[in-house]
């Protein structure tokens, strides 16, 4: 209740004075327009107009196609490389719901992402938190400032201390990719002409499940040693679905839930699997990678992978039912969740694949990688690199 009532707005009391105010104004903006002077400084300021509206601090629902951007993460001050939450924040000042002096510093509106999804990566889940004014058809608004590709699907109400980052207990990912990735690499076919057959798909599913549980996973990202307490990182679920046609292609569905994950470590925990699979890595190395050694692990294609949900247990246990605020399970969203996916992302990953053949590409390259190879010598150098750059440990696919 403390933090509802901290969100009440301060209330403006109009009357005459505010008339006589906006009048005075207005003579003024007339008496420099005639003089051949900016008037544009004394227009109504959009805080001043929007004040009428509550200000909340809210979640908003998001799906998006991440083709063509540089990850989730705005880089404030740099136009060189597009990302969705520029996207947002300009969708957001359009709109109405945030004042343009909020969109440089976005700390002002409380702004949290839950994941840092990377370059490519495309989600149907991701919640970001922010204050925003409430304004009438929020969401339409926003949605009509945004391409196609990018959607917010879902709004609640949440407590003023919400932080989408923190709060969120697991995140749920997927990674799609053609079958023959599993082709084992003395097999004739290495194209769409593969099918994943029961014993292929039960060792795929054999090598995920030794993900599960605590492990340390320096190796499946970069400027972490095996010595920093963050490379440590709890995997709760991870399994390959039955394959489909689809496009022309036979696909399958990697589903994975922890935690959190680092930069890059979705890709690597698949990359290593398949390599496995393949026959260019032994079965050993899953165990030898969560060591302190230095292990080479390729990184799959950035394409097929989708953040699908991100889970917040504990603050629906103890908020999700306290008659002001919503439980965040987006259950009555769900269709519009598919609806997208079906729409924007599985045809860009299908496209994509059929047109550039990055999975194909990228299978080229494991036969270059040195997976016997340790070296004493380079995990003390990384040790030393974490030491001087260690991050704060966030999620980054």
């Amino acid at each position: 209740m403390a933090d509802v009532l901290t969100e009440e707005p301060k209330q403006q009391v109009s009357g005459g004075g505010e008339t006589r105010k906006s009048s005075c104004l207005q003579e003024e903006s007339e008496v420099l327009e005639e003089n051949g002077h900016d008037a544009k400084r004394f227009k109504v300021d959009p805080e001043e107009q929007n004040k009428k509206y509550p200000k909340r601090k809210v979640v908003l629902l998001m799906a998006y196609s991440g083709k063509g951007y540089h990850g989730m993460q705005r880089n404030v001050g740099s136009s060189q490389y597009k990302t969705i939450e520029d996207e947002l924040v300009q969708a957001l000042v359009l709109s109405g719901c945030i004042p343009e002096n909020h969109a440089d510093e976005m700390k002002k509106m409380s702004f949290q992402r839950c994941a840092r999804t990377d370059k490519g990566v495309s989600a149907a889940g991701q919640v970001v938190s922010l204050k925003v004014w409430l304004i009438d058809n929020i969401m339409e608004k926003i949605n009509s400032r945004l391409p196609s590709h990018i959607r917010i699907i879902g709004l609640k109400r949440v407590t003023g201390r919400f932080n989408s980052k923190n709060s969120c207990d697991a995140r749920t990912y997927s990674y799609t990719l053609p079958t023959f990735a599993f082709a084992h690499k003395d097999s004739d076919l290495q194209d769409d002409r593969f099918r994943l057959g029961q014993e292929t798909l039960d060792k795929v599913n054999e090598l995920l499940a030794l993900y599960k549980g605590t492990h340390n996973f320096h190796n499946f990202t970069s400027q972490k040693g095996p010595w920093d307490p963050s490379a440590k990182r709890y995997i709760m679920e991870m399994h390959c679905e039955t394959p489909f046609m689809q496009g022309g292609l036979e696909l399958a569905v990697i589903k994975v839930k922890g935690q959190s994950f680092m930069m890059h470590q979705i890709r690597k925990m698949i990359g290593l699997v398949i390599a496995v699979v393949k026959g260019y890595a032994p079965p050993s190395i899953m165990q030898r990678s969560w060591r302190e050694e230095k292990v080479d692990i390729p990184k799959a294609p950035g394409l097929g992978l989708v953040l699908e949900r991100v889970h917040f247990e504990k603050y629906n246990r103890r908020f999700g039912n306290d008659g002001l605020h919503e439980s965040l399970d987006w259950a009555d969203e769900e269709d519009k969740i598919e609806t997208f996916k079906k729409e924007h992302i599985y045809p860009t990953i299908i496209q994509t694949e059929i047109e550039e053949k990055s999975m194909e590409s990228w299978l080229a390259t494991l036969s270059i990688h040195d997976y016997d190879a340790t070296s004493q010598e380079k995990t003390e150098v990384n040790h030393e690199v974490a030491m001087v750059h260690s991050d704060d440990g966030g999620d980054s696919d």
